[in-house]
């Protein structure tokens, strides 16, 4: 089929009559900064590149799908948030978002700390090299063995997640004849502007225990006065992709007050407070993400502000980025498969992935950008839903988009913003094979998660 060969769906024309979506860029080949990592660009060719290698030459050598690192990148966020907090804060770079052996050393290398939240991650930074003393453990329900686990390595900190936590890391502590520093985390009823399986901090959800009625001010004599316990401060996590101030000033404002009670009770000062991470990235070109020293300086003057206010000695401040480092650093390469044209409304285009390498799109209803990347059209826009091939209407990768009217089978697209949690998330739905991670750093690409193989799959099923 020639590039032009098969019908078009709704062009821009008809598409902005119905008042449902905004107008395309003005040129479909321009790349918008805000969503790419920091070295892609488009050749003499119009393909796009990483780290000065095509998606062509990447394609043919990784296969799609794949996810693309931008290494360089990366390394380059991670000095900008310690940079921005500098010496005297601690930068915990949130393991969830995206989490393997390589970016563990990266991580070690580039000075950050590092948080984990399951007894798999736990290993890795282990195994990776990651000092023990640099990583903090989070979780609302760490099994015995995940604890003993943190506990014989001799983790920075321990997040407590609620009372019998409180009770069970004490005890291990204890009988391992050390005193294990934990940090308690407390919902301070903040309700940020997010989607609702996103936002961490108000009373009716899973995560840590509640300022209201009195529950942390109770948590925290529990902890005083348990001897396997050094509780060195507290903790407060409001959501996740988060661009407004608000929500942290009112969550500082709330836990230096709890602060302010521990003192006035217990005669303690704790040292430390620790307000998470969940700052947005730019997924489209209408996100408006802050650079790290703008977040530094907002979150340093509130605590500061409020702990004046309360007559408190300000403690060290933690922040825990981990979508805001790695999540502009890499992008999705899909194959473009059947296209199909439904007049009036929008062509669907299918790629060779889906909701097996990106479950984002059908969980949180989240919106992203796409390009054409293996060449560049004058073709003009259409109006396009990205579709996986998984049996699942609600296998959508990208909602609504604009991409050239003469997309043809075999063209390569791609999806940028996708270093946070879509290979974390990556599911086996369909039997589907897992994609690789490629970083790519000066010219040079090598996988540093491999692709799934169908010997894989059959190697765990037993029956």
């Amino acid at each position: 089929m020639s590039r032009s060969a098969h019908p078009a769906g709704p062009r821009h024309a008809d598409v902005l009559t119905e008042g449902h979506y905004s107008a395309p860029a003005a040129d479909l080949n321009v790349l918008d900064e805000k969503v790419w990592s920091r070295t892609v660009t488009r050749d003499a060719d119009g393909a796009l590149t990483v780290g000065g290698i095509a998606v062509a030459r990447l394609a043919e050598e990784f296969g799609t799908p794949a996810y693309f690192l931008d290494e360089s990148d990366f390394r380059a966020r991670c000095r900008a948030w310690s940079e921005a907090f500098g010496p005297d804060a601690d930068v915990f770079y949130a393991g969830k978002a995206f989490l393997s052996r390589a970016v563990v050393r990266w991580l070690k290398e580039e000075g950050l700390n590092l948080d984990v939240c399951s007894g798999g991650e736990l290993s890795t930074a282990l195994d990776a090299g990651m000092p023990a003393e640099r990583i903090a453990f989070h979780g609302n329900n760490k099994t015995v063995a995940e604890i003993e686990r943190a506990v014989e390595a001799g983790v920075g900190r321990i997040v407590l997640d609620s009372f019998q936590e409180i009770v069970r890391v004490a005890h291990i502590a204890q009988r391992h004849g050390v005193r294990q520093r934990v940090q308690i985390r407390v919902t301070v009823g903040v309700e940020a502007h997010t989607h609702e399986f996103i936002a961490t901090a108000h009373e009716d959800q899973k995560f840590g225990i509640a300022l209201a009625d009195g529950q942390a001010a109770e948590a925290v004599r529990r902890a005083l006065s348990l001897d396997g316990l050094d509780l060195i401060g507290v903790h407060s996590h409001i959501g996740s992709q988060i661009f407004d101030m608000a929500g942290f000033e009112v969550s500082a404002r709330r836990v230096v007050q709890l602060l302010a009670e521990i003192r006035d009770e217990h005669g303690v000062e704790l040292p430390e407070i620790d307000l998470g991470g969940g700052l947005g990235i730019a997924y489209t070109s209408e996100d408006d993400p802050r650079e790290p020293h703008e977040i530094a300086k907002a979150l340093s003057d509130i605590v500061t502000r409020e702990c004046e206010s309360a007559k408190l000695r300000t403690p060290r401040i933690s922040v825990e980025p981990g979508r805001a480092i790695v999540g502009p650093t890499a992008f999705t390469l899909y194959e473009v498969g059947t296209i199909k044209p439904l007049e009036g409304l929008r062509t669907y285009v299918s790629v060779d992935g889906g909701m097996s390498d990106n479950i984002r799109t059908a969980l949180y209803d989240a919106e992203y950008s796409v390009a054409l990347v293996s060449r560049t059209s004058d073709a003009e826009p259409m109006l396009v839903r990205v579709v996986g091939k998984h049996c699942e209407s609600g296998d959508i990768v990208v909602k609504d988009a604009f991409l050239p009217a003469d997309l043809a089978p075999g063209d390569l697209i791609a999806v940028p913003a996708t270093g946070a949690y879509c290979r974390s998330m990556a599911s086996n739905y369909n039997h589907a094979l897992r994609p690789p991670v490629v970083a790519v750093r000066d010219g040079e690409a090598r996988v540093i998660v491999r692709r799934e193989t169908e010997e894989d799959l059959l190697r765990l099923d037993v029956g």
